[in-house]
């Protein structure tokens, strides 16, 4: 059984709904995965745009969520998930708005594509504070034992 993550909210591929980007309530989507590894310590998730700031000629990934840390017994993460109600020993990043936490799809031209991954780990990583999606990256690498992909798309209206 290999890693799989999704979401009741979006199908691989399809739109993002505009309650998850600012111009709705800006809050994360419901996800869920299965087929974890059985030598899993822990799971990553990074959210991100390589879109920005135009499909058209994009120059750079745009990060809207890292999460690292969480338990491999997380089966799933709730809408609106705040810090306070993600599972015990979830760890934050920082995102491209230089804050912790999630930020929604805002593209300011065009429909981007919104890739949720999620990585699982043999390792649980040492406190690294909030770290940036590179210094996330970095920590992972020689650790990653499978990973998940899904993808969503957004335009404003």
């Amino acid at each position: 059984m290999s890693l799989t993550l999704s979401s009741t909210a979006f199908a691989h591929g399809g739109a993002v709904p505009a309650t998850y980007t600012c111009d709705g309530r800006d809050v994360s989507p419901p996800l869920g995965w299965s087929g974890i590894p059985e030598n899993t310590r822990s799971l990553a998730l990074i959210v991100d745009d390589p879109d920005a700031p135009d499909p058209a000629a994009p120059q750079r990934t745009w990060v809207h969520w890292v999460l690292y840390n969480i338990p491999p017994t997380t089966a799933a993460l709730p809408e609106a998930v705040a810090m306070a109600d993600l599972p015990l020993g979830t760890r934050e990043g920082t995102n491209d708005w230089k804050r912790t936490g999630y930020g929604g799809p805002c593209p300011p031209i065009g429909r981007h594509r919104y890739f949720h991954k999620l990585y699982a780990l043999d390792v649980v990583l040492a406190p690294l504070g909030a770290p940036t999606k590179a210094e996330l990256e970095h920590a992972m690498q020689g650790h990653i034992l499978a990973e998940a992909e899904l993808v969503g798309t957004y335009q404003r209206p």
